[in-house]
């Protein structure tokens, strides 16, 4: 037996054609699931990936509710449900455009919603299933410019606290895992300034990769965390102490 194994079980990961999605996809399919790779954009991207994992990739806007609906029934029989998808918006309040709050507040908050849905009485009828939203330490702390997405991974936090009482007595789990400071695109446009100010009050002392936080998805989509439920994991090296 490998600890923390999902042979056997079908996986739907959303955001997955790059950066912590993609990690976590490849991650959920070497702990043996059957990986549905979920995307807006990078169609090449995922498909290679999905072939490489031999998985599938299905394409769909998780911010539209139809769309977020039949992806989760394109996907199929799923004991596993992993919301990744997000983007940032970032801007000061008083200059934020009503665009930049709607689309990120749709795209990161309202896609869990409706996928959370969709996938909910399937897994209720099963009375086992596994649901992981990834949020942010944003969520969890707040920063500087972005109230927006700040809102939206706090709101995740509290509907997936709230799903987890709703579904807990059907067996079905539901997690948050709340990344620090990762290595993807979003990162990547930080000013150098920033980024050392993060890493300074990093106690291990570096920024995270997307297989960190991978890692403890693939813990909370497993057996050996099934008395884990409504909690949420910070993967951040101790900046949210």
């Amino acid at each position: 037996m490998t600890f923390a194994s999902l042979d056997g079980k079908t996986a739907l990961v959303t955001g997955a054609s790059r950066g912590i999605g993609r990690a976590i996809a490849s991650e959920l399919a070497r702990a043996g699931a059957s990986v549905v790779l979920g995307y807006r954009s990078g169609k090449d991207e995922a498909d290679a990936l999905a072939a490489e994992l031999g998985g599938r990739a299905v394409q769909a806007d998780v911010a539209n509710a139809e769309d977020a609906a039949r992806l989760v029934e394109e996907a199929g029989d799923l004991d596993i449900l992993v919301n990744n998808a997000g983007l940032t918006r970032d801007g000061l309040l008083a200059r934020m455009p009503d665009d930049d709050w709607r689309t990120v507040i749709e795209t990161n908050l309202s896609s869990v919603f409706y996928t959370c849905r969709a996938v909910t009485r399937p897994m209720m009828k099963k009375r086992a299933g596994s649901i992981v939203n990834v949020s942010s330490i944003v969520g969890v702390h707040g920063n500087w410019g972005q109230t927006n997405y700040a809102a939206s991974k706090a709101g995740i936090i509290g509907f997936t606290k709230s799903l987890a009482r709703e579904l807990g007595s059907r067996g079905v789990r539901a997690n948050v895992v709340a990344p620090g400071y990762v290595k993807t695109q979003l990162t990547d446009v930080l000013p150098e300034e920033a980024t050392q100010a993060m890493l300074q009050n990093t106690p291990l002392g570096r920024l995270g990769e997307p297989q960190d936080i991978a890692g403890a998805v693939r813990f909370l989509c497993s057996d050996e965390a099934s008395f884990i439920t409504g909690e949420v994991l910070l993967v951040d090296g101790g900046l949210g102490m």
